[in-house]
């Protein structure tokens, strides 16, 4: 029976080729659609909303962080994907006890692509997951770098605003993208304050639409709060967070965006 590491040292063995997958990741979930699995996923959360038409059709385990471990029972999967950062531990540990379950552990974007390539290997799409993986590579490589990086906080939650550290996944991606990340030397998802952001010089601030939903009202405070910290010329933008931070196959889609984005925030400039 063929043996499989993931990416946070585990191993698992399948018997078979899976024909029974449950994904707990929405951006593994929209991956596995796109390698063609249609017939062999039976069950997702309710986050994984790509693609539409498995939101509304494969059975729903519940969320990333609070699993329906009754139903995933009763799916009784072969294989289940989960990921380190976005599943609880203890809910995945106690999965393992019975299914094969394969965990991410993305931090840039090599890690995505291993990713791709692992789960393509598991699930017997190798040559489909090769060629997203080239084609993501590709759009990458066609993003034009940029002279000036704006001094960038990424903002996922308000009140308290809440950033990335240089050790995430969105961090590496606004780097790719061109935007310099004031708070890189921080780790993970730290608390912060407008004060230190007028205190690092930040020149643009990205509003993510997720997990947090920002709005206008949400920009319209912030600004008030830079205003009376002096940093009278920060911008305020926002950002598809799906595009930042899912590390599937929505990454071939990325580049355009980042390309779209850097735009706007030069129009936003010269106003």
């Amino acid at each position: 029976m063929p043996s499989f590491t993931d990416q946070i040292g585990r191993t698992i063995t399948l018997q078979n080729s899976p024909c029974r997958i449950v994904s707990l990741v929405p951006s593994q979930t929209e991956l596995l659609f796109d390698l063609g699995l249609d017939e062999e996923v039976v069950g997702n959360t309710k986050f994984c909303v790509h693609p539409p038409e498995w939101f509304y059709t494969k059975t729903r385990v519940g969320g990333t962080k609070k699993l329906h471990i009754d139903t995933i029972h009763q799916l009784q999967p072969d294989l289940i994907i989960a990921n380190k950062e976005e599943n609880v531990k203890k809910q995945v540990e106690m999965l393992a006890a019975h299914y094969p379950v394969w965990v991410s552990d993305i931090n840039n974007l090599e890690d995505a692509y291993e990713m791709i390539e692992q789960i393509g290997l598991l699930t017997n799409r190798i040559a489909e997951a090769s060629h997203l993986v080239q084609k993501i590579k590709a759009s990458f490589s066609q993003l034009q770098t940029i002279n000036h990086k704006p001094k960038t906080a990424y903002l996922i939650w308000n009140d308290p605003y809440m950033t990335v550290g240089g050790d995430t996944f969105i961090h590496s991606m606004l780097e790719a993208a061109g935007f310099e990340n004031i708070f890189k030397h921080k780790q993970r998802y730290p608390e912060i304050t407008a004060e230190e952001m007028h205190d690092a010089g930040c020149e643009l601030i990205l509003l993510s639409s997720e997990p947090f939903p920002f709005k206008q009202k949400h920009a319209d405070e912030l600004k008030m709060k830079l205003n009376d910290s002096g940093s009278n010329d920060t911008k305020i933008v926002f950002a598809d967070g799906e595009m930042f931070s899912w590390y599937g196959s929505r990454l071939q889609y990325a580049p355009r965006y980042f390309e779209e984005l850097r735009n706007k925030q030069a129009i936003s400039n010269r106003q």
